[in-house]
């Protein structure tokens, strides 16, 4: 038995509401793959990783799938897949994409949002504050998910945050990483506090700017994260 199958069991108990198998699959080879763990050029053969994690090939297929939509897989036809990193480029345009998008969302917010969904920001914003001291990046990224989740629904343009959602998803390993940088977790809760500061003033354009300005900080925090493993 490895000790990779107990991990995924223990992340299916208690906390936010639970992954689907799929996603916690992964996000657990997406660690691995962005640490070095799973080198690049390595094949991600479905009949073994599933033996490893004691769960069907379904969800192993599926995780596959997702992490080739982030290109840290190769997806290859009738042959097992490649572990890959994206070019440079690659990820610079999808962190681009995904800053332009977040800035729309946080503009949005700022004149959009009613009272109730404000309070709901600022919630979302203080349970980050006391997850700081933790020091746990898993914790902190589902509930920064839950934060910016917040923002999208506040912008009240739907067709917006499908599309936010489905790049944040592409990027998610990546800004992810950045949590395990030491003292990132509190940068990053002051970077929020720019942005919750200019949607509770009703500020679109300090808003939109804020939130810009964070995800190019996120960019740059994963970078050095990436020299150093």
């Amino acid at each position: 038995m490895t000790t990779a199958a107990p991990a995924l069991e223990t992340a299916r108990h208690g906390g936010p509401p639970p992954k689907t198998l799929a996603e916690e699959l992964r996000l657990h080879l997406a660690d691995e793959i962005v640490r070095g763990t799973l080198a690049p050029g390595a094949a991600l053969d479905e009949t073994l990783l599933a033996r490893r994690f004691q769960v069907s090939r379904t969800p192993v297929r599926e995780a596959i799938r997702l992490l080739a939509a982030s290109g840290l897989v190769e997806a290859r036809a009738h042959r097992a897949a490649l572990v890959a990193r994206p070019s440079p480029d690659h990820l610079a345009g999808m962190f681009e994409a995904m800053a332009e998008l977040e800035a729309l969302c946080a503009g949005f917010a700022a004149e959009r949002m009613n009272a109730a969904e404000r309070r709901a920001l600022e919630d979302k914003h203080e349970d980050l504050r006391a997850l700081i001291q933790s020091g746990d990046p898993q914790r902190y990224h589902e509930a920064n998910e839950a934060f910016h989740a917040c923002i999208y629904d506040g912008a009240h343009n739907r067709y917006l945050a499908d599309m936010t959602l489905a790049t944040r998803a592409r990027v998610q390993p990546f800004r992810r990483a950045q949590f395990r940088i030491l003292g990132r977790l509190a940068k990053s809760h002051v970077e929020h506090a720019r942005v919750v500061e200019a949607i509770l003033r009703g500020d679109r354009q300090a808003a939109a700017g804020a939130m810009r300005a964070h995800i190019v900080t996120v960019r740059e925090e994963y970078e050095h994260y990436a020299e150093t493993i």
